[in-house]
């Protein structure tokens, strides 16, 4: 494993010092973009994408272009941040801004990347019990031994946990290359819906906020800093300005890949259920749905995606917790101890509560947190003492 990652720190060099030219010298940089993409196409993606397609049609797909966008400047400036300056957002706040700010910071930063786990968490136990026909506790328990073992491989260096990730992203994507095949979109109108902007009743209006809050995550905000940081270290400013057009380019394919989901899946549920089954937010429901419409097949490479989905975007966020922690308080907590302090409310909310209805209400805790990071960013990209 560790053989992995130090190839890839040799590719890495080879390519700056020109060794190396086109793809062959962009796939070493590949990673850290492709662990922040995940965030974006996650089971909280799922259940705001049913429901948008379902109720409104092709109507907010360019609300979904905008938010790709959107997160492909953010995402491109964190990681900027962590290669030109060294360090990630979280630490930077720690050194910039005073203390309570920092400590409310790192609170709000704390409960944004746990509400995201569990709702991630959730949503993979969700895909395992739907799919194969067991409990949700087996679905949680199965997700969460799957986590876990992800998480270890963090022990090999950084190129073993990006590896599992893309497969993970591919997986996701190809389902979705397959769901468009089995139900192809009305293209004209699924066009038009891309590029006009149209908000018909407050329904659309709310969905449209939903979708925003389900894009941008505030926690990728910090962990791709903290991804790009030491990665491949700069060590002079030709090299730095080479390691932010290998950043760019892959911002621009990872998130574009993500975008391509998300509109994907609004197109699909636009296609199948607005007419038929209008209004549908429920994502078991909208699997349930889906196996007389278009067959068990279909459902079934759902539920693979939704699986996909829920693992490593639950993989993410613990990972994104770590960033977190380390950078405001500097302080650092056993990976699997982060694992187990999210698995004890994923289970009591699974096994007790409507597990659709929190996966909701963790975004809705998401849009009230999400501006802190992206003001932070922004004022210290700003900075030129920083930068």
């Amino acid at each position: 494993m560790a053989g992995a990652t130090h190839r890839t720190e040799l590719a890495a060099r080879e390519a700056l010092s020109g060794q190396r030219k086109g793809l062959s010298a962009l796939l070493p940089f590949v990673g850290p973009a492709v662990i922040a993409s995940v965030a974006y196409m996650d089971p909280g993606n799922f259940a705001t994408n049913i429901q948008a397609g379902s109720t409104c049609g092709y109507e907010l797909l360019w609300v979904v272009v905008l938010a790709s966008v959107a997160a492909m400047l953010f995402q491109a400036m964190s990681a900027k941040l962590g290669i030109v300056t060294g360090s990630n957002l979280a630490e930077l706040c720690r050194e910039q801004f005073p203390k309570p700010v920092v400590l409310g910071m790192w609170c709000a930063s704390e409960v944004a990347a746990m509400a995201t786990d569990i709702a991630e968490f959730l949503g993979g136990a969700l895909g395992f019990s739907l799919l194969f026909h067991v409990s949700i506790l087996f679905g949680l328990v199965v997700t969460g031994v799957v986590t876990s073992a992800i998480l270890l491989l963090d022990k090999g260096g950084f190129r073993p946990i990006e590896i599992v990730i893309a497969l993970l992203v591919a997986a996701i994507g190809l389902s979705y290359v397959c769901e468009l095949a089995i139900a192809p979109p009305d293209w004209h109108a699924a066009l038009a819906g891309s590029v006009l902007p149209r908000l018909h009743g407050t329904t659309a209006v709310t969905l449209a906020v939903g979708i925003i809050g389900a894009t941008i995550m505030p926690h990728t905000l910090y962990l791709h800093s903290g991804l790009t940081q030491n990665r491949t270290p700069a060590r002079n400013d030709g090299e730095r300005r080479q390691l932010l057009a290998f950043s760019n380019r892959e911002v621009l394919v990872a998130l574009g890949i993500a975008g391509f989901v998300n509109l994907a899946m609004v197109m699909m549920f636009a296609s199948v259920f607005s007419k038929s089954e209008p209004g549908i937010a429920d994502i078991s429901v909208a699997y349930h749905a889906l196996v007389p419409l278009l067959g068990v097949g279909a459902a079934t490479v759902f539920l693979i995606s939704l699986m996909a989905s829920g693992i490593s975007s639950s993989v993410v966020g613990t990972m994104a917790g770590q960033v977190v922690m380390q950078g405001f308080v500097n302080l650092r907590i056993p990976v699997w101890a982060r694992r187990v302090v999210t698995m004890i409310p994923a289970f009591v909310i699974g096994l007790h509560f409507d597990v659709v209805g929190a996966m909701v209400m963790s975004q809705v805790v998401l849009s009230f947190i999400l501006p802190l990071p992206l003001i932070a960013l922004v004022v210290l990209s700003s900075r030129r003492a920083v930068m």
